[in-house]
């Protein structure tokens, strides 16, 4: 729904950036796992899972990226301080905005770290 030239937060805002991360986790974990369960060659080359795996993550880190920009943003925009105690709807509205900001910041990092180790590894090893 939207409020203006603003975008009213939801439950589903808030959880978007954490979905994008447990897609990006499930996608690499098991196209890698799918390419080394074979086990005849330990020492093959994962290259192409390697690149599948980086541009999963250059998507899922552009994505959560703009659900971090608009999120602060819109937080920023509508006073953007804590604490978020009162009973209102726009208080209300401002503890998602900063939860989500949170949430995305979370997953950034998350989703950094589930490529390393593809990136740091050249085999099924």
């Amino acid at each position: 729904m939207a409020t203006g030239n603003k975008t009213r937060d939801t439950l589903w805002t808030l959880i978007a950036a954490p979905t994008i991360w447990a897609v990006h986790f499930a996608l690499s974990y098991g196209s890698v796992a799918y390419g080394c369960a074979p086990n005849e060659n330990v020492f093959a080359d994962i290259g192409g899972f390697r690149i599948f795996v980086g541009g999963l993550t250059v998507v899922a880190l552009v994505g959560i990226g703009f659900i971090f920009a608009r999120a602060l943003g819109e937080w920023r925009g509508n006073g953007g301080r804590m604490p978020h105690d009162e009973d209102t709807a726009a208080v209300r509205e401002r503890f998602l905005e900063f939860s989500t900001v949170l949430l995305a910041g979370l997953s950034f990092i998350a989703v950094i770290y589930t490529a390393l180790p593809v990136a740091l590894m050249a085999d099924c090893r």
